[in-house]
Order: C-alpha cells, then sequence, then structure tokens
C-alpha cells in the first residue's frame, strides 16, 4: 500500500490519470486502485460504485471552470454589466476551448462521461447561470443593463452562447473566425440588455 493517505483528491487525482490513458469505456475502478498502489475496495471505501466515482470526477472537473467563473463573477474591480458580463463569458469560452484544446484525450473523456452524469451537469449549469442572473442583477441595480427577470435573461444569455461552451460545438472552437463569431454574438446580446 502506497505510504501516503487514500484520500478522494488522490483517488480523483488517479482516476484522472486512468481515464486520460485508458478512456471511459475501458477505465476500470482496479485501474485506479493499481494506480494509487491500493485494493479496488480502499477505492470503494470512498466512493461505493464506479458511477460514484465517475460523477465525483465530472464534478471535479466541471468545478473547476465554476471556481474560476466565480473569481470573475465576484471582481469588484470589474464594472457591474456589460463589462463583467463579457469577462464572463468571455472567461467560459477560453476554460472550454483551453480544456479541448490543452487536453483532447480527457477532454473526449468527460464528454463521455458527461452524457452518464446528467445530474452533475444540471448542477453544474444552475451554477453558471446562477452566476449570470448575479451579474445581471448587479448590472440592473447599477443602471447598466434593462430591468429584466434576471433568471430569464439569464437563461437566454447563456442559451444564446452555448456555441462557445457546449462541448458538442468544441470542432469549431478552433476555427480561424470563432474569435469574431464570440465578440459578434457577445456585442448583440449586450446591446439586448442596455437600458
Amino acid at each position: 500500500m502506497s505510504s501516503e493517505a487514500l484520500t478522494p483528491d488522490r483517488i480523483l487525482e488517479a482516476t484522472e490519470e486512468v481515464l486520460r490513458r485508458y478512456g471511459p469505456a475501458k477505465a476500470t475502478v482496479v485501474d485506479v486502485a493499481r494506480a494509487l498502489g491500493v485494493s479496488h475496495g480502499s477505492v470503494y471505501r470512498h466512493f461505493r460504485t464506479k458511477a460514484a466515482l465517475r460523477e465525483a470526477v465530472t464534478q471535479r472537473w466541471l468545478g473547476r471552470t465554476e471556481e474560476l467563473l466565480a473569481e470573475t463573477t465576484a471582481d469588484p474591480g470589474t464594472d457591474p454589466g456589460p463589462e463583467k458580463l463579457r469577462a464572463w463569458l468571455a472567461t467560459l469560452f477560453d476554460a472550454k476551448r483551453h480544456k479541448a484544446g490543452d487536453d483532447p484525450e480527457l477532454f473526449a473523456t468527460y464528454s463521455a462521461l458527461i452524457d452518464d452524469s446528467s445530474t452533475v451537469v444540471e448542477r453544474h449549469i444552475e451554477t453558471l447561470l446562477g452566476q449570470v442572473e448575479q451579474i445581471i442583477e448587479e448590472g440592473a441595480a447599477a443602471g447598466r443593463f434593462a430591468p429584466a427577470d434576471p433568471a430569464q435573461a439569464a437563461r437566454a444569455v447563456f442559451d444564446a452562447t452555448s456555441r462557445f461552451h457546449d462541448p458538442a460545438y468544441a470542432p469549431v472552437w478552433s476555427s480561424p473566425a470563432i474569435q469574431t463569431e464570440f465578440t459578434a454574438v457577445t456585442d448583440l446580446l449586450l446591446r439586448g440588455l442596455r437600458p
């Protein structure tokens, strides 16, 4: 057994490496245990099922983006309203694009896992919608956005920009025109939110 204490974080790190190496179809809990130098029963003490382990690793992966976006949402130095919403959308697009481009094997793995982790994905989307809603509320309170139902406006912004954050569109994110297209959509949305 490994000399380091077995923790959920260590298991999730090892799971990422195993998924990167074998892919979601072939990776097993035994592979994760082998990578950690423990029995598979030790892994199951932290994650009761293979599905629970996959959900946890997916939540961890999506959580990194949530944390990054939370910093943008809470940034007191960014003007509330259009500037903050533009920064948030750009941060989301950049994060997704980097995940797809920097580690395509792991991105493909997570895209497959996401299909099996619908509740994790739903919670992730609700978190992101909550952040956009907060930005829209702040912008409206500052007179930078027209008064509107923040939840409906957040959903509209999120849906309108799906091409720049939904993993299904990852193949077009490397297009030479994608940044121009992102700017055009963002400009249009921000004009629509003005008072």
